[in-house]
């Protein structure tokens, strides 16, 4: 290990690589071949989030919550790592030359349920910030006229305060996410693969993404684009683009940690 300031914090990292503008490429083509070897397991696990977001948006729509979709939609990428941890345990498998079920990956979280569940904490909360922020943005702005979903997008764009609700939207989001991001680029596919503590995870994960910090603002890039793709497609898409994207991920952390 080596010694790494993260944060102003001295904490022990695991020693990372410098990658290429090429390796996310390589990640994608070596997540296809794993998507190709287990087809059935990787659209059944994504077939859950597809059903998981209609029984959200549909729970908010009830409840008279219906404006906050696009907040509950944008949060979706701060959990996701490690709501697709099983994704990676398939990868993991294979790179040993294992057989994998779908059982097998349902209950990969049992490879290191302390570990897992502590990062699993810590992107809840982040989830749970970033809700009360927005909640506060949208009363700051419109008050106790919230949007309504059905015209939501014509109402914030025609809105008197569009612009300054955009930027600081926009702003404040960019920063949880970045944040997150760092926090869980590769950390989650770590405690499954390794016996480290939850703060050398995190520590190396966030040591990964400043090293690489260009390539890695462009696989961040990329991860919005997938995993939007398949949210704009009434959620479908996630059933091909998340596990595209978990298994890619796994590779990400091969790729930087060996």
């Amino acid at each position: 290990m080596m010694a790494t300031s993260t944060w102003g914090l001295q904490i022990r990292t695991l020693p990372v690589r410098r990658i290429s503008v090429e390796a996310p490429n390589l990640w994608l083509i070596a997540a296809w071949r794993d998507f190709r070897r287990a087809p059935m397991i990787s659209l059944g696990y994504g077939a859950l989030f597809v059903l998981a977001g209609y029984v959200i948006v549909f729970g908010l729509y009830n409840s008279g919550l219906a404006s906050l979709v696009p907040a509950v939609i944008g949060g979706f990428f701060l959990v996701a790592p490690v709501l697709a941890v099983g994704l990676y345990d398939v990868s993991r498998r294979f790179e040993l030359g294992e057989k994998v079920s779908f059982s097998q990956c349902m209950l990969a979280i049992r490879r290191n349920p302390g570990g897992l569940s502590s990062i699993g904490l810590i992107l809840t909360l982040s989830l749970a910030a970033w809700l009360q922020i927005a909640l506060l943005i949208f009363m700051l702005f419109f008050h106790e006229d919230t949007p309504s979903l059905d015209h939501f997008f014509y109402d914030v764009l025609t809105a008197p305060d569009a612009a300054a609700f955009l930027v600081v939207g926009t702003a404040v989001g960019y920063v949880i996410a970045s944040i997150v991001f760092a926090i869980s680029a590769i950390s989650i596919p770590l405690l499954l693969d390794r016996d480290v503590p939850v703060l050398v995870a995190v520590a190396t994960s966030i040591a990964a993404v400043r090293e690489n910090w260009l390539v890695m603002l462009g696989w961040a890039a990329t991860i919005v684009l997938l995993v939007g793709a398949g949210l704009a497609c009434f959620f479908v898409g996630l059933a091909f683009t998340l596990p595209l994207v978990a298994y890619a991920t796994w590779h990400a952390y091969r790729s930087l940690l060996g």
